[in-house]
């Protein structure tokens, strides 16, 4: 186990992502190095109101500490006190066409140490799309591209992340997911039953599936005209966006509790929402079509 081989493979991850989407919008990402004050920093890089993007960013995070937060505990309580390292890359984009969806991807690694005790190591993180309007020809290649980076595992293991985004990716007070899925998995190698070498190899299967996954989605759709209406609607939808983030997602709420940069943990945030009162899709429309035939888990790469 060498968690400077893994702090290698982020920093170029983040550096290889940044660099494609630069090239593709024509602007470039601006670059905040910060510390933290209880050890560790990070690499921020952050486009806003770029030519194809309105927002978005692409962050490195290090960070250690004398105990696990709460969040990183809740479902491993035997870690509680111990100290702590945790690294990873992590992404969200917001084009500013609603035709083409907004994608998360991160990839994470954990360690806790206490003296006299073996460290426990794990590995996590995921991918996952949200579209605004229903394309089968999107979906389906961003999920055959997530199986494709699993698959060398089996085709059991791919089931497996694909059916847990599925429920983690879901807004359990509105009894709907956030998007169509895409791949999540968290506590690999926590319990002891797989080599590092194995879990870190599957990790870097995935961020190194992002750019294949959802680049030829955005080249396909970025000139698709837009109207205030379609606009309007994404606004709408972003608002599941900053809800699953602010109250489930895992990330925000383990950078916020071990004392991670605001401004960083917060990048995921979507510029511009609205909320309704008890919207509904009018029927025959794409938006009632999008909760209808896409809002639902299915099985896209088949």
């Amino acid at each position: 186990m060498n968690s400077a081989t893994v702090k290698e493979y982020l920093l170029d991850l983040q550096r290889r992502i940044v660099n494609a989407l630069e090239t593709f919008d024509g602007k470039p990402f601006a670059r905040d190095e910060w510390t933290r004050p209880q050890g560790g920093g990070g690499i921020t890089r952050v486009i806003e109101e770029g030519n194809f993007f309105e927002r978005g960013g692409c962050n490195f995070s290090h960070v250690m500490g004398a105990a696990m937060p709460s969040s990183a505990t809740a479902n491993r309580p035997e870690l509680a006190g111990r100290a702590f390292e945790a690294m990873g890359v992590s992404l969200v984009l917001h084009p500013r066409n609603p035709h083409c969806p907004t994608v998360h991807m991160n990839v994470r690694f954990f360690m806790a140490t206490s003296e006299g005790k073996a460290p426990v190591w794990w590995f996590g993180g995921g991918i996952d799309l949200t579209p605004y309007y229903p394309v089968e020809e999107d979906v389906i290649h961003f999920h055959r591209a997530c199986k494709a980076a699993v698959m060398p595992w089996g085709e059991a293991e791919y089931r497996r992340l694909k059916e847990w985004c599925d429920r983690y990716f879901y807004l359990k007070h509105r009894n709907e997911p956030r998007g169509v899925g895409g791949l999540f998995f968290d506590d690999l190698g926590a319990d002891g039953r797989i080599e590092f070498d194995s879990a870190f190899s599957m990790t870097r299967s995935i961020g190194d599936a992002f750019l294949d996954a959802y680049m030829p989605i955005i080249e396909r759709r970025q000139s698709l005209p837009y109207s205030e209406e379609e606009r309007d609607f994404q606004a709408y939808r972003r608002g599941r966006y900053v809800e699953f983030n602010l109250v489930f997602d895992r990330g925000t709420l383990f950078g916020l509790q071990s004392g991670g940069r605001t401004e960083s943990i917060l990048m995921s945030m979507p510029p511009t929402v609205k909320w309704r009162y008890d919207w509904q899709p009018a029927e025959g429309t794409p938006e009632e079509r999008l909760y209808k035939e896409f809002l639902i888990p299915r099985d896209w790469a088949a």
